[in-house]
């Protein structure tokens, strides 16, 4: 496999997707030359600001509220490791091993630009933890997205340093333990390093990259089963007709109903012209106007993480001029998550209502009130002695009522710290989290979504004939339903089939195999 190959500009959200997922079998993870370069040549200009005695923030000063604090040359490598066991305070469940191996990644990519003054072999050792598959136990909760994401990222250092915890082959052990079983030396800390490691984006960042990834995932899940849905209740596409679509150009928008329209291609389950029922309800026509403005949020998340994958988020940053040599060290605020933050938020809120509008089709497909008597109340023969899929509305309303809940943006609310020195932070692991459970809940109404207009199609298919044929995309979808969820006759034991369906939602499986079929219509 082709290694994927470091130098602060150039990572991609497929890359992560990649190494976080991959493995094993991941492609391994390597520094350019350039890279290495400029990683060597900052740590030796920290070298030089100790021998000068130069005052530099981090680097020979305390952090936070202690900025001022001045600390003895002899005292210099404490004060990193300090850094890294006194903010490892993190608290609640530990990452997936796929977003602690994102976490790695970024965080050294953002090392890899040459600003940061960690040595050469000090970020070699955290690639070598990446590629050999020491994952450092990291808890989701205590960052404030700024200064970053200390908490977490000082959990993933303490492992680099032969402390904390690592999942190693599947077994959780002590960090110099989990080191010492991949070979690995751990890393005694020279001056600028435990700042370095700790004090950056990479946590939101890599949940930002996995969740934006799986939102667009989601959303092309959402527009296979919006068409399910509209044949199953004998809908009309002609809503999604292209001349309607340009008087108001949105371009995701268009790309959307120009997907709906290939999916729904040679349907014989759609409804042509009838001017006794000329439209459908709002849950139904106006699919590409609510899943287009979904990808768009979904873009513009995509466009921030892209940018903040390839961006140095640290603090102080170290500058040397190519003709005088000069180094100049700068104190800025690249740390703070504000992109990340609102990003996640809108991002959020986005699926959330991709998640509403799936639970209305739910409801319009087991009311029979509000399907004209199309199908029978609750997808079932027998209403009475069989609930059918009354109560899988239920729970769709649940999961969609609960997003709404973790759709309050996580953005505008700000609490200061550090004696009120970091007085504005971001919130922006806090939103992105909120964003992971969102998208976890739209999976599951997806699925709900996609059972319920299977078990629609089934019953309309005994009025319209077995000849009756499924849109171009929308067959495959049902057939892949179909080979894992029977169509209920009667009530039976149903959440294993949820699953099972959730199963092809996550995986990818059911766009992969929609696909096929149809072209996937995204960007413009």
């Amino acid at each position: 496999m082709t290694p994927i190959i470091l130098d602060g500009k150039t990572l991609t959200i497929d890359q992560v997707i990649a190494v976080a997922y991959g493995q094993p079998g991941a492609p391994k993870v390597e520094l350019s030359s350039e890279a290495e370069a400029k990683v060597t040549r900052a740590a030796q200009a920290v070298e030089q600001l100790l021998v000068r005695g130069e005052v530099a923030y981090g680097i020979t000063t305390g952090f936070g509220a202690f900025k001022d604090r001045i600390i003895p040359p002899e005292q210099v490598k404490e004060l990193q490791r300090n850094i890294i066991v006194s903010h490892s305070v993190g608290v609640g469940q530990p990452f997936d091993i796929p977003t602690t191996r994102a976490i790695m990644l970024i965080r050294a990519n953002t090392l890899a630009r040459g600003h940061s003054g960690i040595r050469l072999a000090t970020l070699q050792r955290l690639l070598d933890m990446l590629n050999t598959g020491v994952h450092p136990v990291i808890p989701e909760k205590g960052s404030l997205g700024a200064s970053g994401d200390l908490a977490p990222l000082a959990h993933m250092s303490l492992v680099l340093i032969g402390e904390g915890e690592a999942d190693y082959r599947g077994q959780r052990l002590p960090g110099a333990e989990a080191m010492r079983r991949a070979d690995l030396q751990p890393v005694l800390l020279a001056a600028k390093e435990g700042l370095a490691l700790t004090n950056g984006t990479a946590v939101m960042c890599a949940l930002g990259a996995l969740e934006s990834y799986r939102a667009r995932l989601l959303s092309r899940v959402a527009d296979i089963a919006g068409c399910l849905s509209l044949e199953a209740l004998h809908g009309t596409p002609l809503a999604f007709d292209v001349r309607i679509q340009q008087l108001r150009p949105y371009p995701r928008q268009l790309n959307c109903a120009n997907y709906l329209r290939v999916l729904l291609a040679d349907s014989d389950f759609t409804r042509h012209h009838d001017p006794t029922n000329v439209q459908d309800a709002y849950t139904l026509r106006c699919i590409p106007q609510v899943h287009g403005a979904v990808r768009d949020a979904i873009a513009y998340a995509r466009w921030v993480i892209e940018i903040e994958l390839n961006s140095v988020t640290d603090n102080p940053l170290i500058f040397i001029d190519d003709a005088t040599e000069e180094i100049t060290v700068l104190s800025g605020g690249n740390f703070h998550g504000e992109p990340l933050a609102i990003a996640m938020d809108y991002l959020g809120m986005a699926m959330t209502e991709l998640g509403n509008i799936s639970e209305r089709r739910i409801m319009r497909l087991t009311d029979e009130g509000s399907n004209a008597q199309t199908l029978p109340a609750f997808l079932t023969k027998q209403g009475g002695l069989n609930s059918g899929f009354m109560i899988t509305q239920y729970t769709a309303a649940a999961l969609a009522t609960e997003n709404k809940v973790l759709a309050h943006p996580a953005s505008v609310d700000t609490i200061p710290t550090s004696a009120n020195v970091e007085d504005h932070v971001s919130m922006g692991c806090t939103a992105a989290l909120q964003t992971r459970q969102i998208n976890s809940n739209v999976e599951l109404i997806l699925a709900i979504e996609l059972m319920a207009a299977a078990q629609g199609i089934d019953f309309r298919r005994e009025i319209l004939g077995q000849a009756a044929g499924l849109g171009r995309g929308t067959q495959p979808a049902y057939q892949l339903i179909r080979e894992r969820v029977p169509f209920l006759e009667k009530d039976a034991v149903i959440y294993p089939y949820i699953e099972a369906v959730r199963q092809l939602v996550a995986t990818g499986q059911m766009v992969v195999t929609v696909n096929k079929y149809v072209q996937d219509i995204w960007e413009v």
